[in-house]
Order: C-alpha cells, then sequence, then structure tokens
C-alpha cells in the first residue's frame, strides 16, 4: 500500500501513489488523523500533494499568510528601491538576527 516510510522529527511521512490513496483512503485518513502521520502523494513518481493533519494545514495556512503579509509590507516599504539594493539591506538584516539568535541544537 505505501510505498516509502520516513523518520522525520518523531512523524511518519509516508509516500503513496495516487492510484493507492484512492484506493485506501480511509486507512490513509485514519493514519493521519491518529498517528499523525503525513502522507505524499506521488503522480507518475513526483509529489503531486500531501495529507496533513487539520492542526498542522492550519499551522501552516496561517505561517503562509504572515510571510504573505511580510513580504507585501516589504513591497510597501522599497517600493521605487532598486530591486539590489532591497535585497542587500534584506539580507544584512537577516544576518542580524540570526547572530542575535541562541543557536538551537
Amino acid at each position: 500500500m505505501i510505498i516509502a516510510i520516513n523518520m522525520v522529527d518523531k512523524i511518519m511521512r509516508r509516500e503513496a501513489t495516487a492510484m493507492t490513496v484512492r484506493q485506501n483512503l480511509g486507512d490513509i485518513l485514519n493514519q493521519v488523523q491518529y498517528r499523525g502521520d503525513s502522507v505524499v502523494v506521488t503522480k507518475d513518481g513526483k509529489p503531486v500533494a500531501a495529507l496533513v493533519d487539520y492542526p498542522l494545514y492550519e499551522r501552516i495556512r496561517r505561517l503562509r499568510e504572515a510571510f504573505d503579509a511580510l513580504t507585501a509590507r516589504l513591497g510597501d516599504v522599497y517600493a521605487g528601491v532598486p530591486e539590489a539594493t532591497a535585497e542587500r539591506e534584506i539580507a544584512e538584516a537577516v544576518r542580524h538576527v540570526r547572530r542575535r539568535a541562541p543557536r538551537k541544537r
């Protein structure tokens, strides 16, 4: 049924073809809902979608909204500024913040 299994951060990430997902949707949804597994759906050997539990989906959606809002604000701030200048200033700001952030181990 499932063609590949990887352990990432103690969460099971599985890979299954679209046909396998179609034939075993109920079982796969149970794995996602109750075990917290993620399933990457492939078609012609290429990843095309992922099944994740709803709380993870909501976190991803909120992060994307925050990212979109941030990039829109940066676009407004740097309107009319040459792209190379904006990229250089943003890269320096990121380096500065990363130097000050505690290291994770």
